[in-house]
């Protein structure tokens, strides 16, 4: 678990949808394959993962997609995705819903 403050995941040349759950797995202590229900919620109920993933992805064209975020709440965690391709992770202090 992230313990007292944020959890950031470097980016690398996986998609933004595969970092967020490796990152999360990251911080739960599991191997990313037991990111799943029923012990966790599954990504595609809070965010559509191919929409992330096409989010930060060059254009047709190959040129790159100017800078910005995506943040949402995952597994009791405030997740934050830069246009680098950077995941942060923070723990929610808001209840789960």
């Amino acid at each position: 678990m992230v313990e007292g403050g944020d959890t950031v995941v470097d980016p690398s040349n996986r998609p933004p949808s595969q970092a967020v759950i490796e990152a999360v797995a990251e911080a739960e202590g599991v191997p990313p394959e037991d990111l799943a229900p029923p012990a966790y919620e599954p990504l595609h109920a809070v965010v559509d993962p191919d929409a992330l993933d096409a989010l930060f992805a060059a254009r047709s064209e190959g040129a790159d997609r100017p800078g910005g975020t995506v943040s949402f709440r995952f597994c009791s965690y405030d997740v934050t995705v830069d246009g680098d391709g950077r995941v942060t992770l923070e723990e929610s202090i808001e209840p789960a819903d």
